[in-house]
């Protein structure tokens, strides 16, 4: 996590290390962290996040469900640990997470440190509490949570006292305390008022559920975020996992080789990071070859508009 007052845009000044990077011809390190090399960048997707310009890969991890174990049980953290280092190996960097997904912030902290890849990871989480005061308590305590450094994001959870806490974290922006803020939903009937504050609030990133069968996103929210510089997370991105029932026992159209696709997770996400609306996309897993799979989607060639309606078409069929 960099300080939050030597990020690259227009709230802070660009760091002496980061400068160097870029003058240097390696913008894509900068945005990564120093040890992305390993991830191949030139075969990496990245997005840039409007309010800045920083560059993010288009996969991302989330940890709703999955990151919710005993942070002192080694057996439970094994495989987490290995979620993280095979995710930050294929080139993934932001991390999501919640005071609603119980002890995942502290699951996230302590296994970025254990690794040694907490300074290059992008630390997102929420504030999902009622209240100035719980906001500010609830917010201190994540970010010890996730390390004790200063923290990427910080969203509103599902628009809980929406005012009240964007009030706050518009301050805490303006002060340093935190690199970007946004605001957050989990369904197609929070789209409605998530673009009306895309629309009117100066946010950072909004997050909602998006996926290759449940596009309703794209009518207004996509359109309203491109159009307001905001960046988009997307959750859900397998519909709790109902769209790997829908595929069980079919196997990958010859086609989709052409796009580097390996899975039916790949192609559920290279659809959505294909969109050009899209940020990131937050899969959950606590399965070490999973997460490896997720990742690879970051990678290699993204469909263009005919072949994403080719692959919704031949989801939709099954």
């Amino acid at each position: 996590m960099i300080d939050g007052n030597n990020f690259p845009g227009r709230r802070g000044l660009i760091s002496r290390r980061t400068f160097l990077q870029l003058s240097a011809g390696a913008g894509l390190l900068a945005a990564l962290g120093p040890t992305a090399l390993r991830a191949a960048p030139d075969t990496l997707n990245v997005r840039e996040i409007p309010a800045s310009g920083q560059r993010i890969p288009v996969i991302g991890l989330g940890t709703a469900r999955t990151f919710n174990v005993d942070p002192d049980n080694a057996a439970a953290m094994r495989p987490l640990e290995q979620v993280l280092q095979n995710f930050y190996d294929g080139g993934g960097r932001l991390v999501d997470s919640s005071p609603m997904y119980g002890r995942a912030e502290t699951v996230v902290g302590r296994l970025a440190e254990r690794l040694d890849i907490a300074d290059d990871l992008f630390m997102a989480t929420k504030v999902w509490t009622s209240g100035r005061e719980a906001g500010v308590e609830e917010m201190a305590t994540s970010r010890e949570r996730m390390g004790g450094g200063h923290l990427d994001l910080i969203q509103v959870h599902n628009l809980v006292d929406l005012q009240t806490q964007l009030d706050t974290l518009k301050a805490w922006r303006d002060e340093g305390r935190v690199r970007y803020i946004g605001v957050t939903h989990y369904t197609v009937s929070g789209h409605d008022r998530l673009t009306q504050i895309v629309e009117r609030e100066p946010i950072d990133f909004v997050q909602f559920n998006y996926n290759i069968l449940t596009r309703d996103a794209e009518k207004r929210l996509l359109p309203a975020a491109a159009d307001n510089g905001v960046a988009t997370l997307i959750n859900e991105p397998f519909e709790r996992g109902s769209l790997f029932g829908r595929v069980k026992g079919e196997s990958l159209p010859e086609w989709t080789k052409e796009l580097g696709i390996e899975s039916w997770a790949q192609l559920f996400l290279k659809f959505i990071v294909s969109h050009p609306a899209v940020t990131c996309a937050i899969p959950a897993t606590s399965d070490p070859e999973h997460a490896t799979d997720n990742i690879g989607a970051a990678h290699g060639p993204l469909p263009d508009a005919d072949q994403r309606e080719r692959m919704a078409s031949l989801v939709s069929s099954l």
